[in-house]
């Protein structure tokens, strides 16, 4: 009798649940259950065996059942930092079902010595090596450690996803992947750690495929490129834009598309109208400080030779508006920055400002220069259960140079300027003025769960929800129904993300301001008390 394939349950753990990324809120207003979808996940699932039988359950979205790890005969995990809990969690859970686990992801990558107890461990890109993986495992091997080679995987040989996987309609967006890699050296980022910096791309051909296999499966709406950098390789993306533009129109634009780019886009007209005509609305920039000597030493060097409102302005004036990240407790902060941050992003008028606390990432430039300098925290790649939060509220997981309350006094000043209603809906109407969609598609394709988003009805649904914004918002909705009514549903759904910003600024407000008190009691303490206390404790 023959022995029937190996059953596979993918998992996908749950992101931690205070955290700036949910926008669980804004996904409601849809009917999402989630932003994103797990591509990574389902990127490996095409890379088994065709003959292996996969089901992928994301925690995000679903629950994990018995029945499900009963089922199983391989249980597969992959996840990032800020999953990382429940990842461990999963780990122990699958073990007492009896079932071996293999992890991945860039979590693992980072710091595998966390994922020790898991029975196998793919470290780096899957591409190099899940063949081994699975040989391993079809001739019974239970354990093992397959590391791959840095920045070595050849993406043009990648498969295409396993969208067969997903339940579609449970995400606000999907995404693809075109290209890893960044060619710039931010000390804090973990990306071109994981993926170097010479960015490789997908063959068009390839990156067309999978569109048109998401097409093909009957979805429409909002698809992500989720390249860490997608003007990284310019030479590659230039040749992709006519493509890309062609396939929307033989197709009546099916697909509305949002990336992640250097600032540097602005100097580059030409890629901004190839983006504007290939149906890009949205586009994420590191921007993290104000202040030219903090970039310098974080060595973003990029962002110190131009004048990036007036960047950010420019790309506005193509019909994408921006998102930004933003961090406080650099090395370089000699005095409070809280103001000049706030200015700065009024200035932008960027609305969705990712503003977190510099928290170092496991396996980067920072991480090593900070345990060189012995100023780096125990533990400092491990999100504990018990706290809770991401880098919003965790952040400066080191011994920092300026005073740590001076510091968490100017974030929570930021988070409180920047996120109190009228300042947020001030930022709305300037870039509703800057941002022109004038000759641009107003309506969405049948079938995109953003039709929900942009009209009356929705508008009273946010303000229900947020009567502190009600008055401001609904200002702008008039508005900009009069000035600028092809950006309307942007203003719309960004007044939608609001939803979650809103009440998350406050939670990590709330957070920030515990911290500072446990700071402060801690300062009330006399020495010789503290040592009295600590004698006592050891007798």
């Amino acid at each position: 009798m023959t022995a029937r394939p190996p059953r596979v349950l993918m998992i996908y753990p749950e992101f931690i649940k205070d955290s700036f990324w949910h926008y669980k809120a804004a996904c409601e207003l849809v009917g999402a259950k989630y932003p994103a979808a797990p591509l990574g996940l389902i990127t490996v699932a095409a890379m088994l065996p065709s003959g292996w039988d996969i089901r992928l359950v994301n925690r995000n979205t679903e629950t994990l059942t018995d029945d499900d790890l009963a089922w199983a005969d391989l249980v597969m995990i992959g996840g990032m930092l800020n999953q990382q809990p429940d990842f461990l969690h999963l780990i122990d859970l699958v073990h007492q079902h009896g079932k071996p686990v293999c992890v991945g992801g860039p979590d693992v990558s980072s710091s595998p010595h966390l994922y020790a107890a898991a029975d196998f461990q793919v470290i780096g890109e899957a591409e190099l090596v899940i063949d081994d993986f699975i040989t391993a495992f079809e001739r019974g091997d239970r354990s093992g450690v397959f590391t791959a080679e840095k920045y070595q995987a050849d993406i043009t040989r990648t498969p295409l996803p396993r969208w067969d996987l997903l339940k579609l309609d449970q995400y606000l967006y999907i995404g693809v992947q075109y290209a890893r890699g960044c060619p710039f050296t931010c000390e804090f980022c973990d990306i071109i750690e994981l993926y170097g910096r010479v960015p490789r791309t997908k063959t068009n051909d390839q990156i067309l495929a999978e569109l048109q296999a998401l097409y093909d499966r009957g979805y429409r709406g909002h698809v992500d490129f989720v390249d860490d950098n997608f003007i990284g390789n310019k030479k590659n993306i230039r040749t992709l834009m006519p493509r890309l533009k062609a396939w929307l129109v033989e197709r009546d634009y099916p697909f509305e598309f949002s990336t992640e780019a250097s600032i540097n886009l602005a100097d580059d007209d030409e890629m901004l109208q190839a983006m504007k005509d290939a149906n890009f609305f949205a586009v994420f920039v590191g921007i993290e400080s104000p202040d030219p000597e903090t970039l310098v030493q974080m060595r973003k060097k990029q962002n110190t030779k131009r004048n990036i409102a007036e960047c950010i302005h420019k790309i506005y004036s193509y019909g994408m508006f921006v998102t930004a990240g933003f961090i406080v407790g650099f090395d370089s902060e000699k005095v409070s920055i809280a103001q000049s941050m706030t200015d700065f992003i009024e200035e932008c008028a960027i609305p969705v400002c990712m503003v977190g606390l510099l928290y170092a990432l496991p396996n980067t430039q920072l991480t090593r220069r900070l345990e060189k300098e012995g100023r780096l925290h125990p533990g400092h790649d491990r999100m504990h259960v018990d706290t809770g939060g991401d880098q919003c509220t965790l952040g400066c997981n080191f011994d920092t140079k300026r005073p740590l309350r001076d510091i968490l006094v100017d974030y929570r000043t930021v988070l409180a300027n920047v996120f109190e209603p009228s300042a947020y809906a001030g930022r709305l109407a300037r870039l509703a003025a800057m941002m022109d969609r004038s000759d641009r598609r107003r309506e969405l394709p049948e079938g995109d769960v953003r039709r929900r988003v942009g009209g009356i009805e929705a508008v009273h649904k946010i303000m229900s929800a947020l009567p502190e914004a009600r008055e401001p918002f609904w200002k702008v909705f008039v508005e900009v129904a009069k000035s600028n009514p092809g950006a309307l549903r942007y203003i719309v759904l960004l007044m939608a993300f609001y939803l979650h910003l809103g009440p998350f600024s406050r939670h990590a407000i709330a957070v920030i301001d515990r911290r500072i008190a446990e700071l402060d009691a801690a300062a009330a303490v006399p020495p010789m008390a503290v040592t009295v206390e600590r004698q006592a404790a050891l007798h």
